[in-house]
Parts: C-alpha cells; sequence; structure tokens
C-alpha cells in the first residue's frame, strides 16, 4: 500500500477523532453543574457559599487530590470515591431520621414497604433540583442539613486526627493532620458536598443527574441509563472489532514487508572510546543513581497500598 494513503487514513482519524472531542468538550463545559453563589436551608441558615466551594475544591487539591482517592470517578483508587462515599453516607443518615421520626425505629428494621417508601421520599428530595438561577441559591431541608453536619463531624475527624478514624487514616494512606485546621476542614466539606450534589441532582428539564447517574448507589435511585448500557456496549464491540480489523489488516500484508537480514556482529565490540565519552561516564553515574531513588520512592508509593502510614513498620507518615 502506498504512504500516501496511509497518511491519507491517518488524517481522516485524527480530524474526526479531534472534531468528537471539541465538540464533546464543549457541551461539557456548557453543561457543567452549577456552583451555586449560596446552599441554604429553608429554615434560613447558610450552610456554604460558592467561594467556600472553590476554595475547597483547593484545599482537597492541596491534600494530593486525584491521588488521595477519586471524585467523580476519577483519580487513584487508594481511597473512597469522595463523592460517592459523601452521598451514601448523607443518604443513610436520612433514611435513619427518616425511620426514627416516623416509627422510632432504626431504618433496617422497618418493613419492607415501608422501607420503600422511605428510600422513594428520599429519592424525591435529593434528586429534585432546587437550584435558582436568579438567586444562585441551592435550598436544601432541615434535614439535610443535619445530614451534612453528619458528615462534617466525620470528614473532619478523619483528615485530622480523630483516635476513632485511625484504621481507616491506615487503609485509606491518609496521614495524621493532613488538615492541620477545622477551617480547611470545613472547606473540604463544602467542596464534597457540592461535587456529590451533582451525583445525585437530576439536570433541568431531565431525570438524569449532571453525572449521567453516576456513583450507583440504590438508596438515591443512581442507576445506569439505557443510554449508558446501550454506548457502553457499543465502544467495547467497536474496540474488539477495530482491533481485529488490525490482526486482519497487518496479517494479509505482512509479506508485503522487506526482509531486513540483522547482523549478527556487534559493531561497536572493537571501537575505542573517546576522551568525550570517557567523560560521560560520570554522568552516567548520577543518572543510575537518580533512577535507583525513583525506584525506592516507586516502592514506597506502591506499598502505600498495604501499610498507609509507613513502610514495613518504619513510621514514614512521621517524617515525609
Amino acid at each position: 500500500m502506498k504512504a500516501s494513503r496511509l497518511w491519507i487514513g491517518f488524517l481522516i482519524v485524527i480530524t474526526i477523532s479531534l472534531s468528537v472531542l471539541l465538540y464533546f468538550g464543549r457541551e461539557i463545559y456548557r453543561q457543567a453543574p452549577p456552583i451555586p453563589l449560596k446552599v441554604v436551608s429553608t429554615d434560613g441558615d447558610i450552610i456554604f457559599t460558592g467561594q467556600e466551594i472553590k476554595d475547597g475544591q483547593n484545599v482537597w487539591q492541596s491534600t494530593g487530590g486525584h491521588e488521595l482517592g477519586t471524585v467523580w470517578g476519577h483519580g487513584s483508587y487508594q481511597a473512597p470515591d469522595w463523592t460517592a462515599d459523601w452521598l451514601h453516607r448523607e443518604a443513610v443518615f436520612m433514611l435513619e431520621c427518616m425511620a426514627e421520626e416516623s416509627d422510632s425505629v432504626s431504618f433496617s428494621r422497618l418493613s419492607p414497604e415501608k422501607q420503600a417508601f422511605l428510600k422513594t421520599r428520599l429519592q424525591n428530595e435529593l434528586r429534585k433540583n432546587t437550584y435558582n438561577k436568579e438567586t444562585g441559591e441551592i435550598t436544601i431541608s432541615p434535614l439535610r442539613a443535619e445530614a451534612i453536619k453528619s458528615n462534617i463531624r466525620y470528614y473532619t475527624g478523619l483528615f485530622m486526627n480523630d483516635p476513632e478514624h485511625a484504621r481507616e487514616r491506615d487503609v485509606y494512606s491518609i496521614a495524621e493532620n493532613t488538615l492541620k485546621d477545622t477551617e480547611r476542614a470545613r472547606l473540604i466539606n463544602a467542596f464534597f458536598f457540592w461535587a456529590s450534589w451533582a451525583c445525585v441532582t437530576e439536570r433541568p428539564g431531565k431525570d438524569i443527574t449532571y453525572t449521567n447517574n453516576w456513583p450507583p448507589d440504590d438508596l438515591t435511585g443512581n442507576k445506569p441509563t439505557g443510554s449508558l448500557l446501550l454506548w457502553t456496549g457499543f465502544s467495547v464491540i467497536m474496540l474488539i472489532a477495530g482491533i481485529g480489523f488490525m490482526g486482519w489488516f497487518y496479517a494479509k500484508r505482512r509479506h508485503e514487508d522487506e526482509d531486513h537480514p540483522v547482523s549478527r556482529n556487534f559493531q561497536l565490540k572493537n571501537e575505542l572510546l573517546t576522551p568525550s565519552q570517557k567523560a560521560t561516564v560520570k554522568y552516567f553515574w548520577i543518572v543510575s543513581a537518580l533512577l535507583l531513588v525513583q525506584i525506592i520512592m516507586g516502592i514506597i508509593t506502591a506499598h502505600y497500598t498495604v501499610e498507609g502510614q509507613g513502610l514495613y513498620g518504619i513510621p514514614l507518615a512521621k517524617w515525609l
């Protein structure tokens, strides 16, 4: 096959790919979940401000960001996805309060019918989009405000030094006092709330959330949509088909490749080193040492998966 045809095919693929990326990149930016000016309860209490949410994102990034857990499914899987974790804790707290209010028992002791009723009530509250474009406010119920306070206590203790969460910090590879004051802890909670709010709040005029019903959570009604399953399956099929086509194309035209005999003689074996080449020996020693340091750091990083505060008993978290 002529090289010109290969170049034409390559340019067509690149053009189509970039066009799709640019289009959907624009749509993602245009339809991004709004950051409110304020989050207020129906009682009139200000829970968070928009600036606190933005500052909270900066605090989260200062802790390692995507290297310490995930947000919206993006990041490392060492710690939980904070949006999924926040949302589930919020839902569990609210269901327990509803069950206590209606029947004076825990949610797990209710009949299946009553559990289904309360879950529907919860989903109606969480999934309803209460963002007001005119005022820039998100309005929540007093019950949800209490759930937020409960989550704030949990994450403050987790990211600071509450002994109750020592085991979780070790599993998640979170050093004690990752956040050194309660104000920074409050800010990161503001960001976690907004990110989880986008996960469960339906887009205006639609029955899917800003994150397309991610993360899946039966309590909040986040379930995969039909279109998501369809396009996921289609993508996998196209990927396999593309790999198969490339294999067939290579096998069909393999005989067209020229046979280049490989010399068995090492051409540099009898060459003499010049003074300038000998002078680079120090450079290679330094590079080798740096590679060794990189390998050691990689070992430490990988070991955090099984020992979050140290390396084989060495308390690295106290020094690093």
